[in-house]
C-alpha cells in the first residue's frame, strides 16, 4: 500500500517537474523568437539604410555620367537638325489644329482673323524649315548630286576635271563622315538610355521614364536613319566610283592626244632646223638669210596653229560663226593690234624696211634714228646710235625703240639704206664774210668734198643704176655739190657730199675742220660770225684812258649780227 502510495507520488512529482521545465523552456524559446525577429528588424533596417545609401551614391555616378554624355552631345549637329525635326513636327500638328479650328462654325471676324493669321505664321515657320519634313537630320540624308562631266575638250579640261574629281572625293568623304557621326551619335545614346535604365530602377520618377521613352524615340529615328544612309552611301560611292573612272578614261586620251601633237610639233621644229640649216650655206647675206628665216617661223607657227585649231575644235564652222558675230567687237577692241599684223605684213611683202636698215621715225615731235634689230609681228625693235639727230635734237643715243608696225600706215618712216643703197646726202655749212672771194671758197670746198667722198660716190652711182629697174629715177647726180646763199651774217658756203649712211657724222668731223682750215689759209676769204663793231676813243674812254692800243685786227672787223 505505501509501496503504491510512494509510486503515485514519484509519478506526480515527475509529472510536475516535466510540466515546470516544459514551460520554461517554452517561455524561454518565445523570448529567443521575439529577440530575433527584433534583431532580424534591425538587420534589415540597417541593410535597408545600407542599400539607400549605396543607391544614393550610385545615382550620383549615373548623374554625373549622364552629364558628361550631355556635355558631349550638347554641340551634336545631328541632334541640334533633330530638335528642327521634332519643331517641324509639332507645328505641323499645331497648323493641322488650327485649320481644323477655322472650320468649326460660330466665330467671329476677328477669331476668323486671328486664326488666320496664326496658320500663315505657322506656314511660314514651316517654311523655313522645310527639308525637315520627311528627314531628322535634314538634307544631310541625300548625298550631293552626281552631275555628269562634259567631255573634256582641250589640255585645260584635264586642271577642271582634276579639280571635279577632287570635289567628289570630298563630297563622298563628307558623306561618309555623317554616316560615322550617326553611328557615334547611336553609340552615345544607348549608353544615355541605359543610364536612365538604370537612374530609373533605382529612382522610379516620371522625368526618368518620360526621358527613356524620348530616347527610345530618338534611337529608333536615327537607327532608321543610318540603315537609309548606309544604303546611300554604297550607291553613291559606286556612282562616284563610276563617274571618277569615267573622267580619267578622258583624262587619259587627252594626255595621249597632246604627245601627239607634241611630237609632231617636235618634228616640224626638227624638220624646220635642217631646212635652216642647208638655207644658211645658200645665203650670204645675213640680211636676207635672216628674213627667211622670219618667214619659216612665220610659216611653222601657222602650221601649229592650224594642228591645234583642228585637234581641239570639233565644228570649225561654229567658230567661224561665233568670229563672224564677234569680229566687229574685236575690231575695234585690238584695232592697233590688227593694224600691227596688217603692217607687219606690208613690210615684210614690200621689203620697204629689212632688218639692218637704218631708219628715221617721227612721232609727236620725238624723232628716232637707228638701225633695225627685229621686225616681229607687232612691232620694230631699233637701236639708236650716234647720228647728227642725236647731236642736234635728243642729245642722248644708245637707247632701243620699239616702233609699232602701224606707224608705216600713219608716221613717216624714213629709210637710209632702202633697197641696197648705203650712202645719204650730207651737208656743211660754213659761213664766210661779204667781201670774201665766194667763187674761191666755192671750188676749195668742192675740190675737198671731190677727194674724201669719191668712194661713196662711185658707190652711190652703182647702186642707183641697180635701183632703176624698180624705180624710175630721173636725177640722179651723184658729184658733190656746193651752192651759196646770202644770209644777214654772209654768205653761206653749203657743200653737199654723199657719205655712208652708218658713219656720216665721222666723215662730217673730217672734212669739217679740212674745209676751215683751207679758207683761213686763204687772205680773201674770211669767215664770218656773230660779231661787232666797238668805236674806243683812246683819250675819252668812259672808263678812264687807255692803257693800251687797241688792236688793228679788231678794228677792222665790221661785220655785224
Amino acid at each position: 500500500m505505501k509501496t503504491k502510495f510512494f509510486l503515485l507520488f514519484l509519478f506526480v512529482t515527475f509529472f510536475s517537474i516535466s510540466s515546470f521545465a516544459q514551460e520554461k523552456v517554452e517561455q524561454t524559446n518565445t523570448l529567443t523568437k521575439q529577440e530575433l525577429e527584433n534583431k532580424q528588424i534591425a538587420q534589415k533596417q540597417k541593410a535597408l539604410e545600407e542599400k539607400s545609401m549605396q543607391d544614393l551614391a550610385q545615382i550620383t555616378v549615373l548623374q554625373s555620367k549622364i552629364e558628361n554624355l550631355n556635355e558631349k552631345l550638347k554641340d551634336n549637329i545631328l541632334l541640334k537638325r533633330y530638335s528642327n525635326y521634332i519643331a517641324y513636327r509639332k507645328i505641323s500638328t499645331e497648323l493641322d489644329s488650327l485649320k481644323k479650328s477655322l472650320k468649326n462654325k460660330g466665330k467671329s471676324e476677328e477669331q476668323y482673323s486671328q486664326l488666320n493669321n496664326k496658320i500663315r505664321i505657322k506656314e511660314n515657320e514651316l517654311e523655313l524649315i522645310s527639308e525637315y519634313k520627311g528627314s531628322p537630320i535634314g538634307n544631310l540624308l541625300n548625298p550631293p548630286d552626281v552631275e555628269k562631266y562634259e567631255g573634256i575638250t582641250n589640255p585645260f579640261g584635264i586642271i577642271n576635271a582634276l579639280s571635279y574629281i577632287k570635289k567628289l572625293e570630298n563630297n563622298k568623304k563628307d558623306f561618309i563622315s555623317v554616316e560615322k557621326s550617326i553611328s557615334d551619335l547611336l553609340l552615345l545614346l544607348e549608353e544615355k538610355s541605359f543610364l536612365y535604365l538604370e537612374l530609373y530602377n533605382l529612382e522610379q520618377k516620371t522625368e526618368y521614364k518620360q526621358l527613356l521613352n524620348f530616347l527610345d524615340k530618338q534611337k529608333k529615328d536615327f537607327t532608321m536613319v543610318l540603315e537609309i544612309v548606309s544604303t546611300t552611301e554604297e550607291v553613291y560611292t559606286r556612282k562616284v566610283e563610276q563617274v571618277t573612272l569615267e573622267i580619267k578614261s578622258q583624262i587619259s586620251n587627252q594626255i595621249e592626244k597632246i604627245f601627239t601633237i607634241l611630237i609632231i610639233i617636235f618634228l616640224l621644229f626638227f624638220i624646220t632646223f635642217l631646212i635652216k640649216l642647208g638655207l644658211k650655206k645658200y645665203f650670204s647675206q645675213n640680211e636676207n638669210y635672216y628674213m627667211i628665216n622670219k618667214i619659216i617661223n612665220f610659216i611653222v607657227v601657222l602650221i601649229i596653229v592650224l594642228i591645234i585649231l583642228f585637234s581641239y575644235i570639233d565644228n570649225v564652222s561654229y567658230v567661224v560663226t561665233i568670229l563672224g558675230f564677234a569680229s566687229a567687237g574685236i575690231a575695234i577692241a585690238l584695232k592697233d593690234w590688227f593694224m600691227s599684223i596688217f603692217g607687219w605684213m606690208v613690210i615684210v611683202t614690200s621689203g620697204s624696211i629689212q632688218v639692218g636698215d637704218r631708219i628715221k621715225v617721227t612721232r609727236g615731235g620725238v624723232e628716232a634714228v637707228g638701225d633695225v634689230l627685229d621686225i616681229s609681228l607687232f612691232k620694230l625693235t631699233i637701236r639708236e646710235d650716234i647720228t647728227y639727230t642725236s647731236y642736234t635734237t635728243n642729245r642722248r643715243t644708245g637707247r632701243i625703240f620699239f616702233i609699232p608696225n602701224n606707224y608705216v600706215f600713219s608716221e613717216m618712216i624714213a629709210n637710209y639704206t632702202h633697197s641696197g643703197l648705203r650712202t645719204v646726202w650730207d651737208g656743211i655749212d660754213i659761213t664766210i664774210t661779204f667781201d670774201s672771194n665766194y667763187k674761191k671758197a666755192q671750188h676749195i670746198a668742192k675740190e675737198i668734198l671731190k677727194h674724201y667722198s669719191k668712194g661713196y660716190t662711185d658707190i652711190t652711182r652703182k647702186q642707183l643704176s641697180k635701183m632703176r629697174s624698180k624705180y624710175q629715177l630721173r636725177a640722179t647726180g651723184v658729184e658733190p655739190r656746193v651752192y651759196t646763199f646770202v644770209e644777214p651774217n654772209g654768205i653761206v658756203i653749203s657743200s653737199w657730199y654723199l657719205t655712208n649712211s652708218y658713219a656720216a657724222l665721222v666723215l662730217r668731223s673730217t672734212m669739217s675742220p679740212e674745209i676751215l682750215k683751207a679758207f683761213m689759209e686763204e687772205d680773201d676769204i674770211h669767215i664770218a660770225y656773230p660779231t661787232q663793231q666797238i668805236n674806243i676813243n683812246d683819250t675819252n674812254n668812259a672808263y678812264g684812258p687807255s692803257r693800251r692800243p687797241v688792236p688793228k685786227d679788231l678794228e677792222e672787223q665790221i661785220i655785224k649780227r
